[in-house]
């Protein structure tokens, strides 16, 4: 999948090829896999946890944000 996380004032994070994207959601934690469904969401406080293959996982601290997921494309709008 292709992932963007942005903020107001910087790009958090772009690239390609993330397995997993776990996120804050306002109702739970919850996943994006590859071919997920398309989906938008509002996230609240918390951590964003990225995952490739073979890679260290990364984690991005948001205060809260939006997610769009449409063709294995991740846009994440992030406070």
């Amino acid at each position: 999948m292709k992932v963007d996380i942005i903020t107001p004032d910087t790009t958090l994070f772009t690239g390609d090829q993330v397995d997993l994207v776990q996120l804050p959601g306002i109702d739970g934690s919850f996943e994006v896999l590859n071919d997920h469904a398309p989906l938008i969401s509002i996230l609240k406080k918390g951590r964003i946890k990225l995952q490739k293959k073979g890679e260290k996982e990364q984690y991005f601290e948001i205060n809260g944000g939006v997610i769009e997921v449409l063709s294995n494309k991740v846009l994440i709008l992030a406070e």
